[in-house]
């Protein structure tokens, strides 16, 4: 019996705290985001197994699965009350280390993997440390609660994601001259805009908070009636509730002191290697691990803690479609080009000309990368006409009588239980009682839609003047029903297509300008309208499921989201503009910041308005050929189905180190040894800390960029070279020191 009651408490303890795997969200580079573990955590979610493994009773399922019944006697606060200035504050801090964070990741590789779980830890962290000194000063006057948490949460998501969508490593940078003079054509002076603080952030005022209004009226029908998944919103939320149990937050704490043990470590280790990169090519970032034949095709481990936390992150499958990637560009295909130079491409070209080896780089991993996004955007569009379809043709008439947009028919509080469909569970009860009780009147979506495209029609053409105001009209009429599908597709799949949507952006808006009156740079700021658009309405829906199940106000949410997005476009540029100064070879192939996406948007958007002509010779063939497979590949991946499917590479994954190289992708390779040599010796810790310990190795080395940028624009340089050298030219180098 004392056995049977220990098992029980165990049991207890388990359920209360409900931790599906984090980092259901990662962004190949150009912005696809995909969920390897909706599937679990939904299977998870559904059913617990005993140690026996029989089903557990269903009535025994829904008293411990019951999260809600667990914080039953505290008191939910009111929206307003949500809202603290605390909360603002921890969110601005965390927003400018995360976009630090997420602007090095984009202008190294574009890899970003989703930062929830450092977000939500620190987020945590901070404002209970807080709440402890004002309590022991005796000022406290409200307790942190998970709906503050969840504030914080959305706002610090919503900041760091203008790092992302704003196309600082993307769109963007691809439109300045430095880019540009990477290729001779269509690099005249209507086809070039350098970056400048005032117009990016005008730019990404006007564009930027135009999602949010669009599918807010949609929120009731997508969370409470569709009852759509959206896993990244759900996992954030386990591991919030979890944070605010005593259990979950004593986990916490261990969890913040190994991240900032791996913090410090990383961060000193970036202050460490700054002293030995005084001159081009020194440094640990250039250590030829494998030999300096392999160093000369990008084969060495640059010891990155950054991008090996990204390797501990990322899912097996994606680190080692990345070296896969490597290997078959960087090992096979570009050696043998090369070796046609003077067949294919004249010999005399320089190395970053687009007419030579460089234009087979770049122009067959965009071949993939689109081959990849055509193939998703068909999937996860059909599903979602498939899901409205099922939605729409269901016969319940609870389900027909809340179709139309929250907040209308029975005014702004109307939560009529005749137009509900029954709730399964107390959870489900409670959550939905409080997510109707605080509406944002459709007036106000609609209005503010409105209003904010009407200024965007009059300013957007006034900063790129190779766009005009009916082609923003445009696309603002078409941007709501893509967010709506975007929305959609991200709650079925976890997937958003916000890139995909801007690539088409590039190639129609690109083409209707035409070459003659800047159609590269107006393609290129026509992506950056429909990115910002798409983007932020599946951001924003995330954060809903979350609040959702933290009880957390939807007024709240959205006020949280528009607060973080204003708060980005203000960080963002101004972390842009700290790079931009500080590092003159930004952009540049083979610098420390390559931008390596901001070449392949200026190329797509060239591709555009030029057409096949702007290819090499065969280039176009293997462009087919690399489309082709990218579509194979992902229809057989779905065809066999997920036991076989994680044998099988990514395309998307695989096309990024076509440009870049595989250093990074054996960095991130490094990351996923350790995570899986960990989870061999105990696999419970590996799963508590490996997050925590990961986002310290990011957090830390990312945030050294801040001091590294500073000493660089205060002129202050590294005081020692460290470079490898084959032995004949050591020889020949030594010679002449010896002479001179």
């Amino acid at each position: 019996r004392r056995g049977n009651r220990r098992y029980k408490k165990h049991r207890l303890r388990q359920f209360a705290l409900p931790l599906p795997k984090m980092a259901t969200e990662r962004n190949f580079g150009d912005g696809e985001e995909e969920s390897y573990y909706a599937d679990e955590v939904e299977e998870k979610t559904r059913m617990r197994r005993n140690k026996f493994g029989k089903t557990m009773s269903s009535s025994m399922e829904l008293e411990l699965d019951s999260v809600e019944k667990i914080f039953e006697a505290k008191e939910v606060p009111p929206w307003q009350k949500q809202l603290t200035v605390r909360a603002f504050v921890v969110s601005f801090i965390l927003g400018v280390l995360f976009t630090f964070i997420v602007m090095k990741l984009n202008l190294t590789t574009g890899i970003i993997p989703s930062l929830n779980v450092s977000a939500g830890l620190l987020g945590f962290f901070f404002v209970k440390t807080w709440t402890k000194l004002i309590q022991k000063a005796g000022m406290l006057k409200q307790p942190f609660t998970r709906q503050e948490n969840t504030v914080i949460q959305t706002c610090v998501v919503a900041t760091s994601g203008i790092a992302f969508s704003g196309g600082f490593g993307s769109y963007l940078f691809g439109m300045s001259d430095i880019v540009a003079k990477q290729s001779k054509e269509a690099n005249s002076a209507q086809n070039i805009k350098d970056p400048s603080l005032g117009w990016m952030i005008a730019f990404l005022f006007v564009v930027s908070f135009l999602g949010l209004f669009s599918v807010v009226p949609l929120r009731k029908i997508m969370v409470v009636d569709f009852k759509l998944t959206y896993p990244s919103g759900t996992a954030t939320a386990h591991l919030i509730n979890s944070f605010h149990t005593p259990q979950g937050a004593k986990l916490a704490k261990k969890q913040v002191r190994a991240l900032g043990k791996f913090f410090s470590f990383s961060f000193l280790w970036g202050f460490f290697q700054w002293f030995f990169t005084a001159g081009d090519g020194c440094g640990f970032v250039n250590f030829p691990t494998f030999g300096l034949q392999a160093y000369e095709h990008k084969f060495f481990f640059d010891f990155s803690a950054t991008y090996v936390g990204v390797g501990m992150i990322c899912p097996y499958l994606v680190n080692i479609s990345l070296l896969l990637g490597a290997v078959v560009s960087w090992g096979l295909m570009w050696p043998m080009i090369n070796n046609q130079r003077g067949n294919w491409y004249p010999a005399d070209l320089p190395p970053s000309s687009l007419s030579g080896l460089q234009g087979y780089k770049i122009f067959i991993a965009i071949a993939m990368i689109l081959g990849d996004g055509v193939y998703n955007f068909i999937k996860v569009f059909g599903r979602t006409i498939q899901g409205l379809y099922n939605q729409f043709s269901r016969k319940d008439p609870s389900i027909t009588t809340v179709l139309p947009v929250a907040g209308g028919g029975g005014g702004a509080n109307s939560t009529s239980p005749t137009t509900l469909p029954p709730p399964l569970t107390y959870d489900e009860q409670r959550r939905t009682e409080l997510f109707l009780k605080d509406q944002i009147p459709t007036w106000i979506a609609a209005g503010g839609y409105i209003s904010i495209a009407v200024v965007s029609a009059v300013l957007v053409p006034h900063i790129f003047h190779q766009l005009h105001w009916y082609h923003i009209v445009v696309i603002y009429i078409i941007a709501p029903v893509l967010a709506f599908c975007n929305a959609y597709g991200t709650g079925l799949t976890d997937w958003s297509l916000a890139s995909t949507y801007g690539k088409l952006a590039i190639f129609t808006i690109g083409a209707w300008v035409g070459a003659s009156h800047g159609g590269v740079l107006a393609g290129l700021a026509a992506c950056g309208v429909m990115m910002n658009i798409v983007s932020t309405a599946s951001d924003l829906m995330q954060d809903f499921k979350t609040g959702y199940m933290t009880l957390a106000s939807p007024r709240s949410m959205f006020i949280s989201q528009v607060i973080g997005t204003a708060m980005g476009c203000v960080i963002g540029p101004c972390v842009f503009w700290l790079f931009y100064k500080a590092f003159d070879d930004l952009g540049q192939p083979g610098s420390e910041y390559p931008a390596p996406y901001a070449l392949v948007y200026r190329n797509m958007s060239l591709l555009g308005v030029e057409g096949f002509s702007a290819l090499p010779k065969n280039c176009l063939m293997l462009c087919c050929i690399f489309f082709s497979a990218a579509i194979l590949v992902n229809g057989v991946r779905d065809l066999v189905g997920p036991r076989w499917a994680k044998f099988i590479p990514l395309p998307m994954a695989m096309a990024i180190p076509f440009y870049l190289g595989g250093y990074f992708a054996i960095d991130m390779c490094v990351g996923s040894l350790i995570l899986f040599v960990w989870g061999k010796v105990d696999k419970a810790k590996a799963d508590a800390f490996g997050p925590a310990v990961a986002s310290g190795l990011i957090c830390g080395d990312g945030i050294w960029t801040l001091p590294s940028s500073i000493l660089a624009l205060v002129g202050v340089k590294p005081p020692i070279c460290m470079k490898f050298l084959k032995g004949g030219v050591n020889t020949r180098v030594d010679a002449f020191l010896k002479t001179n």
